[in-house]
Parts: C-alpha cells; sequence; structure tokens
C-alpha cells in the first residue's frame, strides 16, 4: 500500500467541502464512475485522497461554474473533467446557446417566441445528452 494512501470519513470531507453529507452521498449516486468511496465496519464511508480532489472539482463546476448535473456527466462521460480545480477553464466548459429573453407575465408573448424558447431547450437537451 502507498504511504501517500490517506482515507478521510464522510464528515471530514463534508467539512472540508462545505457541503452536507448528504449532498456526498447523492454525489455518489450521480457520478458513480468518479465518487466510489470504501466502506469500512458498520457501512462506514471513507474517501481517498483522489476521490475528494474529484469532489472538489465536481463542487467547483456545480456550485461556481454553474454546471448542471447532466452538464458534468457529460464531462465524466466525454473523459473531459479536469483533475484540480485549478485545471478549470472555459474552454472546458462549453455553452453554444443563445440567451432567452423572458418577458413578464403581464405583455403578451408570441408564438415566434415560444418557437424559439423551444428550440433553445431543445438545443441545451442535445448538448447534455
Amino acid at each position: 500500500m502507498d504511504n501517500k494512501e490517506y482515507f478521510s470519513s464522510i464528515n471530514e470531507v463534508s467539512k472540508r467541502l462545505g457541503v452536507p453529507a448528504y449532498t456526498l452521498r447523492y454525489w455518489e449516486k450521480q457520478f458513480p464512475t468518479a465518487v466510489r468511496p470504501t466502506t469500512g465496519a458498520g457501512g462506514r464511508r471513507y474517501y481517498r485522497t483522489e476521490t475528494v480532489d474529484k469532489l472538489f472539482v465536481i463542487k467547483d463546476l456545480l456550485y461556481t461554474h454553474g454546471m448542471t448535473i447532466a452538464g458534468v456527466k457529460k464531462m465524466l462521460r466525454e473523459g473531459n473533467m479536469p483533475s484540480t480545480c485549478d485545471e478549470i477553464s472555459t474552454e472546458n466548459i462549453q455553452i453554444s446557446a443563445q440567451p432567452v429573453v423572458v418577458k413578464s407575465v403581464s405583455s403578451e408573448i408570441k408564438n415566434s417566441d415560444i418557437d424559439m424558447a423551444i428550440s433553445f431547450l431543445e438545443t441545451a437537451r442535445s448538448l447534455l445528452q
């Protein structure tokens, strides 16, 4: 076993990341290839150092860069996941959609505006799949 190998409990990781433990358990389900803790006695979760590094990247992508879970899944699937937060750049995060202007409820919405919004959502869906 490598001397640098260190396991952190879910509570330790939760405190270091500043997210609740239930969020880490949720991310385990959403990103099973990236977040796989070792379980110890009584089913306690222990995270390797490289897993904690991945969790920092996932948190940064979701919370700082505003990516969705589906977007992060796509990065993982395509092998574009940065290994550290320092490697995250705007080139890694590609957003190729036009902004949609939402009109107030009191104004009339034209069919062309609805068609444009539907087109935008369909484009976004195809990018995330």
